[in-house]
């Protein structure tokens, strides 16, 4: 049984619901990408809430209760007066609602607000029931808060963009409504939502936690995926116009070296191409090769490049990295990352660390270098497949009309190169850029959402680097006349790629036609692998 906040049911709406620990992150996509999924609190949840928040308030009266009745970090020794503890929290938010820069997207937004709202609704961060609604009730008319870029350090969680996240709850701040950028205060009153009064400790339980860098997190998981699915595809059909060797993809091959992730890639290149008329074997070839008393050169190239012939080595441990950032994302999301929790069981109030982001910040440090790694692995095929001295076969930067007088992709290959450049600049773990603040009290740091942002920085890089990896290979395709001996998966990809970015004869600008490019890859979930 759910009680859904804000919103009238009908039998069009998808709703999840929300009870603290159940939470995917496949129903944070939901959220993000579907605007009729909406959020329903649980009756046991909103009863564990009350119970959690009674305990709280009636021990407040009797004993000193960290962000309760004191001051924070340095200020704990402030013991704060009976009738000043809700003032603390207005206090406490708009203190930290510091953050400058430009808004992060959207989609990030919504989805650190989905996941706070879960983390709440274990109870043991004893809000009321009250406040956890009103936040259900904004996710679910998608008043999404402006969120500036800089501010948070990622340890005692994300205080200021959390900050800017939980004004609009006591209405407050600047948010995204319908399209337009204004006072929540208005936003608010038009979805006929009234703004939370805050009791003791709630606007420490809202800013106390990782659920912006989780946030982040859970979105940019599915579409590193689909980055990492159109890598294969991409390598797949690389392969394939290069006339590769069968054994480079053997399941025997790689068994001797029985990584899972690296046989799963091995194993995909295999379905992808499993109708091709290109690829060759090393048998065959082998037996063309002269073999005489003198040393001589032959003709016969018996070994691809190593982005050709290692791509499931290389993608392997890809596969392996985005499967280890997701367990740890989908830990995160239905934990309690506040300070102090309540145990009610125990009667007692727990302090310590969870709010710490390092376990994401490092995760997500990971991806991003596994992702400039994959980046880097694009960038390399279209240099081979436009560098005429080493593919030996080609016009000089897929040119199909008069090399010299005509440009090809000569540009496009510009654009790889400084984007892959970019992504290798910010591939250094940004969870190492520990700087203590807070009067010292904060000594160690994850930067955690700035790890984060990176990320999805390095991501974006990532669809730019392939989208211009599959125009060169759909030009080399045509160079090569072989588009019907290639796979039907092949096929299929060049037929995509072609319908958004024509081939180059004439010279002409890419750019508008490959920004509709890469949103397609980015979001057309036919690309994806099922790993």
């Amino acid at each position: 049984m759910s009680v859904l906040a804000g919103m009238k049911t009908n039998a069009a709406r998808d709703v999840i619901d929300v009870d603290g620990s159940f939470l995917t992150i496949e129903d944070v996509t939901r959220v993000i990408s579907d605007p009729t999924t909406t959020i329903g609190l649980t009756s046991n949840a909103l009863k564990k809430m009350r119970a959690h928040r009674d305990f709280l308030l009636a021990s407040a009266k009797k004993q000193a209760i960290y962000g309760v009745n004191t001051g924070f970090g340095p200020m704990v020794t402030h013991i704060i007066g009976a009738n000043d503890t809700s003032e603390l929290q207005y206090n406490l938010l708009r203190g930290h609602a510091m953050g400058v820069g430009e808004p992060i997207n959207a989609r990030f937004v919504l989805s650190a607000m989905t996941i706070r709202l879960n983390t709440l609704a274990k109870g043991n961060s004893a809000t009321s029931p009250e406040l956890v609604q009103v936040l259900a009730q904004c996710i679910n008319h998608r008043i999404t808060a402006i969120v500036p870029e800089h501010g948070a350090v990622g340890t005692s969680g994300d205080l200021v963009q959390l900050a800017h996240i939980a004004l609009p709850l006591i209405g407050e701040g600047e948010v995204m409504y319908r399209g337009k950028r204004q006072q929540a205060s208005a936003a608010l009153a038009d979805a006929g939502i009234q703004p939370h009064t805050l009791g003791p400790k709630e606007g420490l339980s809202l800013i106390n936690g990782t659920s912006v860098m989780t946030g982040i997190g859970a979105v940019l998981i599915p579409e590193a995926s689909r980055a990492l699915s159109l890598a294969a595809r991409t390598g797949a059909l690389a392969f394939e116009l290069v006339h590769g060797f069968t054994d480079v993809i053997s399941p025997t091959l790689h068994s001797l070296r029985p990584h899972k992730a690296q046989s799963r890639i091995a194993r995909a290149l295999r379905d992808l191409t499993n109708t091709s008329r290109l690829l060759s074997q090393r048998e065959t070839s082998a037996q063309k090769v002269q073999i005489g008393d003198k040393t001589h050169v032959t003709d016969i190239l018996l070994q691809e490049v190593y982005s050709l012939r290692c791509i499931p080595q290389i993608l392997g441990p890809i596969l392996d990295t985005l499967q280890h950032t997701k367990n740890t994302i989908a830990i995160e999301i239905n934990s309690v990352t506040d300070n102090p929790v309540v145990d009610l069981p125990g009667k007692r109030f727990l302090h310590g660390g969870n709010f710490h982001g390092d376990y994401v910040a490092v995760a997500l440090d990971q991806l991003k270098a596994a992702l400039v790694k994959m980046t880097m692995l694009s960038e390399r095929r279209t240099n081979f497949f436009l560098n005429k001295n080493i593919n030996r076969t080609l016009s000089p930067f897929l040119n199909l009309k008069t090399p010299g007088l005509t440009m090809g992709l000569q540009g496009l290959q510009f654009v790889a190169t400084s984007t892959t450049a970019q992504s290798q600049s910010l591939g250094f773990p940004h969870s190492l850029h520990s700087i203590s603040t807070n009067g010292d009290n904060q000594d160690i740091v994850s930067m955690g959402t700035d790890a984060a942002l990176l990320t999805a920085k390095v991501l974006d890089n990532a669809y730019i680097v392939l989208a211009i990896e599959l125009v060169a290979l759909s030009q080399a395709a045509a160079l090569l006349g072989v588009e019907r001996a290639l796979s039907r998966p092949a096929q299929q990809l060049i037929d995509e790629v072609r319908a958004q970015v024509p081939l180059v004869v004439e010279d002409r600008s890419l750019t508008i036609e490959l920004e509709s490019f890469i949103k397609k890859l980015r979001y057309d979930p036919s690309f994806d692998i099922i790993w």
